[in-house]
């Protein structure tokens, strides 16, 4: 039986399976609800070993699992290079036969597969910097109400014990007193629920190597570490450190055509949560007495943002040692000296 290609455009409910030869002929298109028994059924018209590709969408991870345990070879196209928005005709079939006919053709935008060990540390980490933000929302309305009745805080942090003294002391009208009190409610839950997903997470990772090596860098504590290795994942997927950068999207955008190149911003692609961890964990330390002058050096000449960005990039360089050595021997170095 000669090799198809089978395009995937999954929905939450239901989907689009088409199937190609290796000329780029349509062979077929199956539309099936997303029972596991009907999608298996379609795809395995393809042959005892087709080679499947689906975009990386919401919900995915259970297809994909259920393609590989069928014999599939499944590639997870990245949705953000697809650059689809152009087209004058979009529609279902046409997503799922672009998809096969780009693997067929080797010109897929692919994503990583991660395991399924690390989805589910990614659970953890995204769960808990999701309650984080809610948690800061519940925070900035208890300074929204004492701005309303004018009161001002008398510490930077309203929530420690300063914080919380001048809380409990102040005077305000009945439902201002009420709202103030059921947020800081919340917001202790949000605390304790915090606390259990940290306190989980570092009981995953506590014999990761390099969960404790990333922790040598200034700044990066277990809360960023754990962020780090979550997101990145395998970090031999990976050729060396300016292609871990670039995937992190801390690398400037390249435009070049005939004699003129130019470059902009950084892309910031990728993981969203790395670029918050990194230069959250710069902010105080510059991540170390070396990295701290080359910060101050490129404020200096270029802005604040720009040093944070660049040191970013430098720290990510060692997180990228770190956990391919379980070690940063220049870290290492230093301290012995």
């Amino acid at each position: 039986m000669e090799r198809q290609y089978v395009g995937i455009d999954f929905h939450r409910r239901r989907s689009v399976i088409v199937r190609l030869n290796a000329a780029g002929d349509r062979l077929a298109v199956t539309r099936v609800t997303n029972d596991p028994l009907a999608i298996s059924a379609a795809v395995a018209e393809a042959g005892p070993v087709p080679e499947v590709v689906i975009e990386a969408t919401y919900g995915w991870y259970w297809v994909v699992d259920l393609l590989r345990a069928n014999g599939a070879t499944v590639h997870l196209a990245n949705p953000n290079a697809l650059n689809w928005g152009e087209r004058r005709v979009k529609n279902d079939v046409i997503d799922a036969t672009d998809l096969a006919d780009m693997l067929r053709l080797n010109r897929l935008p692919e994503a990583w597969i991660a395991p399924p060990g690390i989805r589910e540390l990614r659970e953890l980490v995204r769960y808990r910097a999701k309650l984080v933000r809610l948690r800061s929302g519940l925070k900035a309305q208890v300074h929204a109400v004492m701005a309303k009745e004018g009161v001002l805080p008398t510490v930077a942090d309203m929530f420690c014990a300063a914080g919380n003294a001048q809380l409990d002391a102040m005077t305000l009208g009945p439902n201002y007193e009420l709202r103030v009190a059921s947020l800081r409610e919340l917001i202790a839950i949000y605390d304790r629920e915090v606390a259990m997903l940290e306190r989980d997470i570092h009981r995953h990772l506590r014999h990761h190597r390099g969960y404790a090596a990333v922790q040598a860098i200034n700044g990066i504590g277990r809360t960023i570490a754990a962020v780090l290795v979550a997101e990145i994942g395998d970090v031999m997927r990976f050729p060396n450190p300016e292609a871990l950068c670039s995937w992190a999207g801390l690398t400037p955008k390249h435009r070049e055509s005939d004699v003129k190149a130019r470059r902009g911003e950084i892309t910031k692609q990728g993981s969203r949560l790395v670029r918050w961890s990194l230069v959250e964990g710069i902010a105080r330390y510059h991540g170390g007495p070396k990295l701290s002058s080359d910060y101050h050096r490129i404020a200096k000449r270029r802005s604040v943002n720009k040093a944070r960005v660049a040191i970013a990039r430098k720290v990510l360089t060692l997180v990228y040692y770190g956990l391919r050595d379980g070690e940063i021997r220049c870290l290492a170095r230093a301290a012995a000296a």
